[in-house]
């Protein structure tokens, strides 16, 4: 087959966080398809065609794919951040696996992107300077019970966490749910950060707090909460805004 298809991440927000690799894929493609807000954020050039589809149509925005690069074309499938978080590149190669088995000998290319959770992390300083992991709230492909299990897991392990998908409007509580039961199994002094829109200038929002006042702050689906272990210091500064790293040695 002489089709290609590349799946990259745009980053977090605009231009500055898309890596001159994926810029120049994207530049290269015939077609581009991506969840409509992710796609909003790519200037199309002349004879491109932009395919935009709902967020819970991954493996038919896949599929979709998958056929325009088996008939010749330059293909690129876009997410958010890095394409391997929570994001397409698992659902191509699903569409792959239980698909069309000409669809095995595609050139398929997967480019790594800038996740939201590094994003975040670098606003505040280091805090995943030790172990760390990142789990979804979101229980629209697992159910809670499971997330439960992992949040409890990663605490009980000492990890880092940086939870994506916090709160949205279907789910307004399980952030609120997440604080309580990662309560008992960390101190209420745990630093807890909250990184709303990184890289969108207008609207980001950094928050620093702790495990026992976490539950009073605002998130939404743009925001990345980030959960620090007993080994998570703050500097504080003039500035009002305290650096945050994790020793790189357990305690």
């Amino acid at each position: 087959m002489t089709g290609r298809l590349t799946i990259l991440g745009l980053g977090p927000f605009g231009p500055d966080q898309t890596t001159p690799e994926a810029a120049t894929a994207l530049n290269e493609a015939d077609e581009v398809f991506g969840y409509a807000t992710y796609l909003a954020r790519v200037t199309p050039r002349a004879g491109q065609k932009l395919h935009a589809s709902d967020n819970r149509e991954e493996i038919d925005r896949a599929r979709a794919a998958l056929v325009a690069a088996s008939q010749g074309h330059r293909v690129v499938v876009v997410s958010s951040g890095d394409p391997g978080v929570f994001a397409m590149a698992s659902a191509v190669f699903e569409a792959i696996d239980t698909g069309e088995p000409a669809w095995r000998s595609l050139d398929v290319v997967v480019l790594p992107g800038v996740t939201a959770m590094l994003a975040a992390a670098a606003r505040f300083g280091a805090p995943f300077g030790h172990d760390f992991c990142a789990i979804n709230l979101s229980d629209n492909l697992k159910p809670w019970s499971l997330i439960e299990q992992r949040l409890a897991a990663a605490a009980g392990a000492g990890f880092a966490m940086a939870l994506y998908n916090p709160v949205s409007k279907a789910r307004p509580s399980q952030l609120t749910a997440a604080f309580r039961l990662l309560s008992s199994h960390l101190a209420p002094e745990t630093l807890v950060m909250f990184a709303l829109a990184v890289g969108d200038k207008a609207h980001e929002h950094l928050q620093v707090s702790t495990l026992r006042e976490a539950p009073e702050q605002q998130a939404d689906m743009r925001t990345i909460v980030l959960i620090g272990t007993a080994s998570t210091r703050s500097i504080e500064r003039p500035s009002g805004r305290p650096f945050i790293y994790t020793l790189r040695h357990a305690l």
